[in-house]
């Protein structure tokens, strides 16, 4: 006996159920406090690795050891970086919003074999650029040319590092 399934199935739970409606309810807000958690915390960890990559710049990288430089992207582990990991560096390191082509040029000089991966490295770069502001990692700006432009998203929060005052 053959048994045939149909689009019109319905599934064997009452998704009317006032029990699974609550999990889902719960599942739901679980979800987005995680996500707001997390654009947080890469937003924390961008303003930290900022903060590093400023002090090596000012004193030199000797004040760090290998694995700070690894951390903060400044020592190559031998496997070359995430796309995705390319272009949120390249944001970090920015003092200023960067056009998808902007952060292309970057990645060009720094790493040509990432983007020859890409059919359309300008489309792929857009496409993870706008991915960061989903995450809360960047922000879309309007540029004076009226073209848009990505930047990252400081942490401004009360808990920024403090400096000793010399």
């Amino acid at each position: 006996m053959e048994v045939q399934h149909s689009a019109n199935v319905k599934p064997m739970i009452n998704a009317s159920n006032g029990h699974v409606e609550e999990v889902v309810r719960q599942a739901h807000e679980e979800l987005r406090q995680l996500l707001l958690q997390r654009a947080e915390v890469m937003r924390r960890i961008g303003t930290i690795k900022q903060t590093i990559a400023g002090l090596a710049n000012l004193f030199g990288e000797s004040v760090l050891n290998d694995d700070l430089l690894e951390l903060i992207d400044r020592k190559t582990s031998g496997r070359q970086p995430g796309f995705t990991k390319a272009c949120r560096m390249v944001l970090m390191d920015a003092n200023r919003a960067l056009s998808a082509r902007d952060v292309c040029d970057r990645i060009q000089q720094k790493s040509p074999p990432m983007l020859a991966r890409h059919k359309d490295p300008m489309a792929s770069v857009t496409t993870v650029l706008n991915r960061l502001v989903a995450y809360g990692e960047a922000q879309a700006v309007s540029l004076d040319n009226g073209r848009r432009a990505w930047q990252w998203i400081a942490d401004t929060g009360s808990e920024s590092i403090k400096l000793p005052v010399a």
